[in-house]
């Protein structure tokens, strides 16, 4: 077959535009996000394994990594020049809480873990209101909020008086701080809304084991339920983030 070869200057700049194109600086590689989301999902596996074994201590050294892994899958896949700040913020904030309860159940770790992930429960709801149509949402559908708050107002009646003294007003602005982020996470609705209500039920499970309510597998449930519930507002937010 013979192959014919243009010539001139107007298929001289398209081959130099060719040239300057191939040779410049590439985004992340196609497939890097799966990539991230598979790291997420192996370190996953290996913590909810190490929880079953031994819920804090040395075991569970993938713990502090799942935030980050995660945060790598969104930024891979958000728009270039526009990663999720907000969602990447309340990553941050999750992964220095996650690293505050890795070692010990004792208050002062779990004060140091409750002030991170009030972090996370801010930065959710800034940007779930500023960018993926909370308020919106919620004005269509006004009962998701008061759902929210009154499920926050009858956790807290009903675990206040088993809680030591002072952990009850530290409790109630973080539960209140996590109702809102879910009020907001059901303006927006689809995944996120999912997501969140993974999340609250495995804080949920955190507060009935600050309150003395312990179970078998309990840790596995709060650890898959948090895990669950990250990724399923990851995703959702990708997904409805505005270009």
């Amino acid at each position: 077959m013979a192959i014919t070869k243009a010539t001139g200057p107007g298929s001289a700049a398209t081959s130099a535009s060719s040239a300057t194109t191939s040779a410049g600086p590439k985004t992340d590689s196609p497939g890097g996000e799966a990539t991230a989301l598979v790291a997420f999902a192996a370190l996953a596996a290996a913590d909810l394994y190490a929880t079953a074994k031994s819920p804090r201590g040395p075991a569970r050294a993938a713990k502090p990594l799942l935030m980050p892994a995660l945060a790598t899958y969104a930024r891979r896949s958000a728009r270039p020049g526009r990663p999720p700040a907000a969602l990447l913020a309340g990553l941050a904030c999750a992964t220095a809480g996650d690293t505050a309860l890795l070692w010990d159940r004792h208050h002062r770790a779990l004060l140091t873990g409750m002030a991170a992930f009030l972090g996370t429960q801010l930065s959710y709801t800034a940007g779930m209101t500023a960018r993926l149509g909370a308020v919106r949402g919620l004005r269509a559908r006004p009962r998701r909020a008061v759902a929210a708050f009154a499920a926050w107002g009858a956790v807290n009646a009903v675990l206040a008086p088993t809680l030591e003294r002072r952990l009850r007003l530290p409790v109630a602005g973080y539960s209140l701080a996590l109702a809102a982020m879910g009020a907001a996470a059901l303006g927006v609705g689809g995944k996120v809304a999912t997501g969140a209500v993974s999340f609250i039920a495995s804080d949920a499970l955190i507060g009935l084991q600050a309150a003395g309510h312990e179970f078998p597998s309990q840790e596995v449930l709060i650890m898959a339920g948090y895990l669950l519930g990250q990724y399923l507002i990851t995703a959702g937010w990708l997904e409805r983030e505005p270009s």
